[in-house]
């Protein structure tokens, strides 16, 4: 006769069907919850409106400097490409020399490229800027030394006074001149604007959760009694609490979303202007917009500022509830 595998306990059989009804239960209490709050907001259409218009006019301003660093950070890029040395040869140094200078200079592991720029060639570009064609010709030797056009591998400041040195080091150069301070100030007030961002959002975002704390409270105690009473049957406070924590990310993710289409309209309205001002200076230049990640970015930040404000609501309300 074979031998039969004994069965499973009952005991644990039935602590699985109870831990599986369990968790059965807790997921349709949170969707049945996440559906109450849903429609207890649409039955009071004008008042959640206001309350995700006061959170997304709080969530627009900082959102939208954190879009003006962006694009400083986009024109800091262009700028450091921009970022050059010009080495200026010695008056004796002949065009082969300068050749080979040029060669030293560009085989330096801190030198992206380099472009040689003879007396001649010198003199050419300076007329051409100045158009003092016949004056210039009138001089019997060409007073302009050649030079060299250096573009570094890293514009950081420290790396390009570091390069300038070495440079200067090397046999035939007259003198490395350089001008940081542009792009020490832009730096600064990147990083300026950076803390200034960050500052909005905090001050921001503790005012979404005043909003949200604010009217959440309103509606535990337009709720009180019905708190109580589900408090003396046995209703724990994550319980009672659930609802409330949903209408909190409800506000959170609306107040979100109206802030995404205030920036939308902002930078529709302002996209003519501004291309028009960099049109006159000769540039290109389009407004950054948030895209898929910085509105995702959003929404989510604005769920949870919603629902941390309404956790810290509640939590100090049930605490004051003393079922009678």
């Amino acid at each position: 006769m074979s031998r039969q595998s004994p069965a499973p306990p009952r005991g644990a059989r039935s602590q699985r069907t109870r831990s599986s009804s369990r968790f059965r239960g807790w997921l349709r209490h949170h969707r049945a919850m996440m559906l109450d709050s849903a429609r207890r907001l649409l039955r009071r259409p004008i008042g959640s409106l206001l309350t995700m218009l006061a959170i997304a006019i709080a969530l627009v301003l900082p959102a939208a400097l954190w879009l003006a660093l962006d694009s400083a950070r986009l024109l800091d890029a262009e700028l450091d490409e921009s970022a050059t040395l010009t080495a200026y040869l010695e008056p004796h140094v002949g065009e082969a020399q300068a050749g080979r200078i040029d060669e030293a200079m560009a085989a330096h592991e801190g030198v992206m490229r380099s472009r040689l720029i003879t007396a001649a060639e010198g003199m050419a570009e300076f007329q051409q800027a100045l158009g003092l064609d016949d004056a210039l010709e009138r001089l019997e030797d060409n007073p302009l030394p050649a030079s060299i056009v250096v573009v570094p591998s890293d514009p950081a400041p420290e790396a390009v006074r570091q390069l300038a040195g070495e440079l200067q080091a090397l046999s035939g150069v007259d003198e490395v001149r350089l001008d940081l301070a542009w792009l020490e100030r832009l730096r600064h007030l990147a990083e300026l604007g950076s803390r200034l961002a960050l500052a909005l959002a905090v001050l921001f975002g503790l005012g979404v959760l005043l909003v949200v704390g604010n009217t959440i409270r309103l509606a535990v105690e337009s709720r009180r009694q019905e708190i109580e009473v589900v408090m003396l049957i046995g209703a724990t406070h994550a319980f009672v609490r659930r609802p409330f924590l949903y209408s909190g990310a409800w506000y959170g993710l609306g107040g979100g979303l109206l802030a995404c289409g205030l920036l939308g309209l902002g930078n529709q309205w302002l996209t003519v202007p501004v291309s028009a001002l960099a049109a006159s200076y000769g540039a290109s230049f389009t407004l950054p917009r948030l895209g898929l990640e910085g509105s995702a970015t959003l929404l989510l930040c604005s769920t949870l500022l919603g629902w941390l404000g309404a956790w810290i609501a509640v939590s100090r309300h049930l605490a004051e509830i003393r079922p009678r």
